[in-house]
């Protein structure tokens, strides 16, 4: 039966699903999970976990590791809810009432069109710093969209996929090799591992602020979507799901590690300060040439650059996968399924490619002019607002009948989410509050 507003409220499995073949949990099906912790893993996560490492050493790598296992539970959530029901995120969100179509058409265009300049951006300066007489920031941004807008216009899934694997090859092999190259103390790493708040000055929303900060945004929602793009649609491939999860996270795990080790040796034992934000990795370059050598800043740079255009490729694909999900759903009003989406129809579909060019060339502008103040804060809250509602909805979600009764909840995943939606909301506030509402109106 369906509700008066055209959502679904029986819990049938989908046809063939109910008692699929399961699946053996196996490393040659991982792929989605590699997605995700390229996708989520941003310029900024590494700088947050670097500056982290800088200014109070390894004692808060016990805060980036919890940050790994939260979004485990996060992203195990919404696999799981694909592959139970059979039916995709935003019909779960659909079912739950209009403010949740309301939020996610507000947060789609409003997040989109800021992050798009914003990772056009980051995708530009290692660009920059590894050929500077080519051209402008400006224009390197504008090529790093355009070179996305092709790639995700003209490739389906299993390219996307494979490419990405590449990239994050990449980034494993640079952060990796600075990890050890910077020599880490392990006793200290170790004992970084207890439960420590520093002595300083906002220590707890600091920490908190690394422990929601790892490899988490809009990706985490994405996931189901790309569990089904991967082709995976029913309960039967539950378990290769959870492996893959963890995969995602563990990879995201030893980068977040590897930059707090970079950070605690080369800049906290020296006392060096960087920027927040992008231009603190150029910042780093110019440390790792002065102490290692060209070669070293020049690695660095290119894996600067995977880390940043994997978060671009991947919102280019995983967002558009979702706003042509909300668009099918919303127009026919009936179950918006993950066989739609295995089938790479939502691939070929004119809202995936409308919102593509979303993503494209109206930040483009922002390139050029400067970013808009009540946008910014529009798009800071929004972003601070969205993991939040994901880890409530995906509680509601996943403790009521929408869900078949033995793929629910239990009680860790509804203690990690709870975990979750409480450290979210925290940081959402925080971020509410450091608004200069004042100069919005």
């Amino acid at each position: 039966m369906a509700d008066t507003t055209g959502n679904p409220t029986d819990t049938e499995a989908p046809s063939g699903s109910t008692h699929p073949t399961p699946h053996k949990s196996s490393w040659r099906y991982i792929g989605p999970g590699i997605v995700v912790a390229a996708t989520g893993v941003g310029a900024g996560d590494l700088v947050a976990t670097l500056i982290a490492g800088s200014n109070f050493g390894y004692t808060l790598l016990w805060a980036a590791v919890l940050g790994c296992l939260v979004k485990i539970s996060l992203a195990e959530a919404a696999g799981r809810w694909h592959l139970a029901t059979g039916r995709t995120l935003f019909d779960g969100w659909a079912g739950l009432g209009r403010w949740t179509t309301y939020f996610f058409v507000v947060y789609a265009v409003v997040w989109g069109f800021v992050y798009g300049a914003a990772a056009m951006s980051s995708s530009a300066l290692p660009l920059q710093a590894l050929f500077p007489d080519v051209m402008d920031l400006e224009w390197w941004g504008v090529a790093c969209g355009l070179v996305g807008l092709v790639f995700v216009w003209f490739n389906k899934y299993a390219v996307f996929e494979k490419v990405m694997t590449v990239l994050v090859g990449v980034m494993f092999l640079v952060t990796v090799y600075l990890a050890i190259r910077v020599t880490p103390n392990l006793p200290d790493a170790f004992a970084g591992l207890l439960p420590v708040l520093p002595d300083e000055k906002d220590s707890i929303l600091n920490t908190l602020g690394l422990i929601g900060g790892v490899g988490g945004t809009i990706t985490l929602a994405a996931y189901g979507y790309w569990v089904n793009a991967k082709g995976w649609t029913n309960t039967g491939w539950m378990k290769v799901m959870r492996l893959d999860n963890r995969v995602a996270y563990a990879t995201t795990g030893i980068f977040v590690i590897a930059m707090l080790f970079v950070g605690a040796e080369l800049l906290h034992s020296a006392n060096v300060a960087i920027a927040a934000g992008d231009k603190g990795l150029i910042q780093l370059g110019d440390i790792l040439e002065r102490e290692y050598g060209t070669a070293t800043a020049k690695f660095f740079l290119i894996g600067f650059f995977a880390t940043s255009f994997t978060s671009l490729i991947g919102v280019w694909h995983g967002v558009s996968l979702m706003f042509a999900d909300f668009v099918a759903r919303y127009r026919s009003r009936e179950r918006a399924t993950g066989a739609e989406v295995a089938s790479g129809a939502r691939e070929r579909s004119w809202p995936f490619r409308a919102y593509l060019l979303w993503l494209t060339f109206p930040p483009m502008v922002l390139l050029f002019q400067g970013q808009p103040f009540r946008l910014i804060i529009l798009y800071g809250v929004l972003g601070a607002a969205f993991l939040p509602f994901l880890a409530v909805t995906l509680m509601l979600l996943l403790n009521s009948s929408r869900t078949p009764r033995e793929w629910r909840n239990g009680w860790v995943s509804n203690g990690m989410l709870a975990l979750s939606g409480v450290l979210f909301l925290v940081l959402c506030v925080k971020q509410i509050w450091d608004q200069p509402w004042s100069e919005f109106f």
